[in-house]
């Protein structure tokens, strides 16, 4: 009976009354580091915002902080609820090719495919592409090993996961180029680690928005 209780409380809060996540409140927190870099508010507003962003136990006490600001509004709205599809239904399924090379021609891995835990990515004097913006992830950390000799590979991954870049490039470029201006995802969502090489060659590693007309199928 004492449980029902709980549970009838909790079905009556409202949006607001909800509690704050350690994710909510960086997101919070990250619109406040953007504002002052386009100079709307001052250090010493941002080190007082700050304050109450971590003093927040509740999503209505985060909201104030932001209402003069652009974005606001989803900078507050509660983790589950933005990754709402996300992540959790895109991990799983079975894992599609190890592997995408291009030697003297190249190769593309994009649309609705299953990222493996790690996939190796080689282009000699050719190219590859890897588009993870409908794909699925086998588990939830995945590892793309990128090898480009005198070629390219290209990987696109989507703003709503999380995407380390660690690999190496030898008179040759191995960069992140993050052109979606979201902030981190969340700590639950996919993260994929790229490591490698670039030698007398380059890979690109783009940042861009997520597709999301239409939910991820399951390649068979």
């Amino acid at each position: 009976m004492v449980f029902a209780d709980k549970l009838r409380r909790v079905s009556e809060l409202t949006p607001d009354q909800m509690r704050a996540s350690d994710a909510d409140r960086e997101r919070v927190a990250q619109v406040l580091h953007n504002a002052l870099s386009e100079g709307r508010i001052t250090v010493n507003e941002l080190e007082e915002r700050l304050t109450t962003v971590y003093a927040a136990k509740t999503l209505g006490e985060l909201k104030p902080v932001t209402a003069d600001l652009p974005s606001s509004s989803a900078a507050v709205e509660p983790a589950t609820t933005r990754a709402l599809g996300f992540p959790d239904q895109r991990i799983g399924g079975h894992p599609g090719s190890p592997v995408s090379i291009g030697v003297l021609s190249g190769a593309v891995r994009k649309g609705s495919w299953v990222l493996p835990p790690q996939h190796n990515s080689f282009a000699f004097w050719g190219g590859a592409e890897i588009d993870l913006r409908q794909a699925r992830f086998a588990d939830r950390n995945c590892t793309i090993t990128a090898v480009a000799i005198m070629g390219g590979i290209q990987i696109t991954v989507p703003d709503d996961i999380n995407v380390d870049v660690t690999g190496l490039g030898l008179m040759g470029g191995f960069v992140l180029e993050d052109k979606s201006g979201a902030p981190p995802a969340p700590p639950t969502a996919p993260t994929v680690k790229i490591n490698g090489l670039a030698f007398w060659g380059g890979v690109v590693v783009y940042r861009k928005p997520a597709k999301r007309s239409e939910p991820p199928q399951i390649e068979s």
